[in-house]
């Protein structure tokens, strides 16, 4: 057996979305660090495989060319332009993710299979600052006054890395989040999520907008169609863990109904092909604040928690708390301090500043949706009225507005036509 000895600032455990992105922007910050992987890329990822708006910010502060690759490889990557929305009753609204668009417009979100998108991302880590270890399992990390010590083993490799920082991006299973918060996680902030591929699905809408079906019988939860290219779809449901075990819910089974029974969803699977097994994932929700780093770590995208409650994204939230996770880190490094104070300051106190409103209105939503007879009723209105349906339209990208379906002022206007 080979032993290596790394000193290095910062150790990032996983090579996702989130890994991907802290190790892009420390690298534009000109700080060393190492990217451990338990796998070995291209790699596939359970997940719905939608990319915000969030997730093309973040990859335009990196690069402002990679987006452009991106969405000139029609492969691999499906521009989208907005959601549909289909209440428990049946009856569906789509709403643009922008009022208006011109031909040089570029589209705000984007489909991608993760074992593509992540692959698109690994490729673009190596430089100078970065030393990527894949196929790597880590086998113990421990603290010492200011330091981190970590031990990962590559077949008969040992290394042995020295750090000031270690960034868990490790997702729901973190071995970091364990490791310093003794792997504390509400259950009530958990949900499950199954996906599958489909070819040949009908009735796609032309602008590639994603769908969310809100069936009577997953409350609050939903199922999806997101489309892919090759005429291709990423299939599921995501529904609330404690619904699920208080239901004792079969999820795929309950998702393979949907697709047998459905009026409104099974005559357009009627000639599609299951392409891949149907596999299930956690979503740990960021239903309420909690610690995201502490003394010489941080833990970002699904390790911190920081799926939406109410729309289930998570890579756009994964990738934009690394981008923020570098900028608190590069703040580290200048004061000489990583202590938990400080990045409490310096990265806690300012993703949920910038995120913490998004994450409340999102869980508020969340629960109302628990209510069909309401959720009904918004779709149904909002159908007849255009300026309602622009009202929503404008809810993704102003939070004022968003904040407005928590208020019962909303729904009372709603109801006397104002």
């Amino acid at each position: 057996m080979s032993i290596q000895k790394l000193q290095t600032s910062v150790i990032i455990i996983g090579a996702g979305p989130a890994g991907a992105s802290a190790s892009f922007f420390l690298s534009k910050y000109e700080i060393p660090h190492v990217v451990i992987e338990k796998e070995t890329f291209p790699r596939d990822k359970v997940c719905g495989d939608a990319c915000s708006g969030k997730t093309a910010l973040v990859i335009n502060r990196a690069n402002s060319g990679w987006l452009d690759e991106i969405l000139k490889d029609t492969n691999n990557f499906l521009p989208s332009w907005g959601i549909t929305f289909v209440a428990p009753n049946g009856k569906g609204i789509d709403i643009p993710f922008m009022a208006q668009k011109t031909a040089e417009t570029k589209p705000p979100g984007f489909t991608a299979k993760r074992l593509a998108f992540d692959n698109f991302l690994f490729n673009k880590m190596p430089s100078p600052y970065c030393t990527i270890i894949q196929n790597t399992k880590v086998a113990n990390i421990e603290k010492s006054n200011d330091e981190i010590f970590v031990t990962a083993q590559q077949g008969e490799n040992q290394y042995e890395i020295t750090g000031n920082l270690i960034i868990g991006a490790d997702g729901d299973k973190s071995i970091v989040r364990k490791k310093f918060l003794n792997g504390n996680a509400s259950p009530k902030a958990y949900a499950v999520g199954l996906r599958a591929y489909y070819k040949g699905i009908t009735g796609m809408n032309t602008e590639n907008f994603i769908e969310l079906h809100f069936l009577p019988e997953m409350l609050p939860g939903y199922f999806w169609i997101f489309p892919l290219p090759n005429n291709m779809a990423n299939v599921g449901v995501g529904v609330l863990s404690g619904v699920v075990r208080d239901k004792k819910i079969n999820l795929r089974e309950q998702m393979l109904f949907a697709i047998k029974n459905n009026p409104n969803i099974a005559p357009r699977f009627a000639n599609a092909e299951l392409t891949d097994k149907i596999q299930g994932w956690g979503l740990p929700l960021a239903m309420e604040r909690q610690p995201i780093s502490g003394d010489n770590y941080i833990l970002t995208g699904d390790a911190a928690s920081l799926i939406d409650p109410f729309s289930g994204e998570g890579i756009g939230n994964a990738m934009y708390s690394s981008m923020l996770a570098a900028a608190a880190i590069k703040e580290c490094k200048k004061q000489n301090n990583y202590s938990a104070e400080f990045l409490k300051q310096k990265y806690d106190d300012l993703l949920y500043k910038r995120l913490g409103d998004e994450f409340r209105i999102s869980a508020a939503l969340q629960r109302l949706c628990r209510y069909s007879w309401l959720f009904n009723f918004v779709v149904n209105k909002a159908s007849k009225s255009p300026s309602l349906k622009n009202t929503i339209s404008s809810m993704f990208t102003d939070m004022d507005l968003r904040d407005q379906l928590r208020k019962p002022s909303f729904y009372l206007k709603i109801l006397l036509n104002k």
